[in-house]
């Protein structure tokens, strides 16, 4: 049956939803696997220890962008149509929202993706830091921090349209954006094949996890090419969907469903499984309270970050990222920075490498 035959039979926030899920499904388990994790790539690049890590960030991330590039070099993407391009945007939010996240990240071992998957495997700390970050992310969309986030949002903004869009201000074209995933695929694997942790299933997640990102794209454009009510194209983030779950939970009537409605248990399920296939799953909590103020604090700023950045790591960094929004990589050049200051200020920038994986949540901190 055709994508038209699916949207007159069900709707389109139906047929949206089950994309989101299925999609959800498939991103929650290979990143589970795989260990993606910015956080974990950030620790490692700053401690200039280039492995495993990183190496899956990068796969994620270059597959991300080659996946995207493929589809607008083929007609099936319109990326100018994107809310991250064709909206105003804030370059004050990107920055100071991105430096923010890349803090709280720190602070919560993991960012907001990172939070859903682990709260699947049984870490009650990243199930308390999750729900923080979705109360802190409404309230910074349309609560008592939202004057604040506009303020901020409003120092220096940028029109939407080619001002926005990284490619066209650079004059490149969408073949040097292919060229520059090929660059990134060529460094993931350059320090993947010196990095003799990477398993199988790193290798298979990280680029699987790339393509969700790209999958997200291409299937939200399908949905609007095939509609006849307007769609808005959209990729994989957690912030947005994290505000409008609570919402749902708290506020009746509830936001008609679309692809976030999926998109979210779809992620938990699909962690669950992989922890469940991993033997991963285990009950996990606080050691004590100066570790449970750290997590909540930071998750605070992870939300009032994402949220004046335009998106979290997945979000902005590989979603935005993939499609050259300019805004989404000044967010990401911000996690980056506001998360390598933290850990040189919180933990000392001491943690060797071996830790890397106790800090991303495996383990009891």
């Amino acid at each position: 049956m055709s994508m038209a035959h699916w949207l007159e039979s069900y709707g389109n926030g139906t047929v949206l939803a089950v994309g989101g899920g299925l999609i959800g499904l498939s991103f929650g388990f290979l990143a589970q696997r795989s260990r993606f994790c910015l956080r974990a790539a950030v620790i490692e690049f700053w401690h200039r220890r280039f492995g495993d890590k990183l190496s899956v960030w990068l796969l994620a991330f270059s597959s991300a962008v080659i996946g995207v590039q493929l589809m607008v070099l083929m007609g099936w993407l319109d990326t100018g149509t994107a809310r991250q391009i064709s909206a105003k945007g804030s370059i004050s939010g990107a920055l100071i929202g991105g430096l923010l996240f890349g803090v709280g990240m720190v602070m919560t071992r993991g960012c907001a993706g990172r939070l859903l998957v682990l709260s699947a495997n049984g870490n009650l700390r990243a199930l308390l830091s999750g729900l923080i970050f979705a109360v802190t992310a409404q309230a910074a969309l349309a609560g008592a921090l939202s004057p604040l986030r506009a303020a901020i949002g409003s120092w220096w903004t940028v029109d939407g349209g080619p001002s926005r869009d990284l490619l066209a201000l650079t004059g490149m074209n969408h073949m040097a954006g292919l060229a520059m995933g090929d660059v990134w695929l060529a460094a993931a694997l350059f320090f993947a094949l010196r990095s003799p942790q990477l398993n199988v299933w790193m290798w298979l997640g990280g680029i699987g996890s790339g393509l969700m990102v790209a999958a997200a794209w291409g299937f939200s454009q399908w949905v609007a090419s095939e509609s006849f009510d307007p769609v808005q194209i959209q990729g994989l983030t957690f912030s947005g969907p994290s505000a409008e779950w609570l919402m749902r939970v708290m506020h009746w009537p509830a936001p008609a469903i679309g692809f976030e409605f999926g998109l979210m248990p779809g992620v938990f399920l699909g962690s669950l499984i992989g922890a469940l296939i991993g033997r991963d799953w285990k009950l996990e909590g606080f050691g004590d309270g100066y570790s449970m103020r750290r997590y909540i604090g930071g998750a605070m700023l992870m939300g009032f970050g994402s949220m004046l950045a335009g998106g979290c790591a997945v979000g902005a960094g590989v979603t935005g990222g993939a499609i050259f929004a300019l805004t989404a990589w000044l967010s990401l050049v911000g996690m980056w920075v506001g998360a390598g200051l933290a850990d040189r200020w919180l933990d000392g920038g001491a943690a060797l490498l071996a830790n890397v994986p106790h800090a991303a949540g495996f383990t009891r901190p």
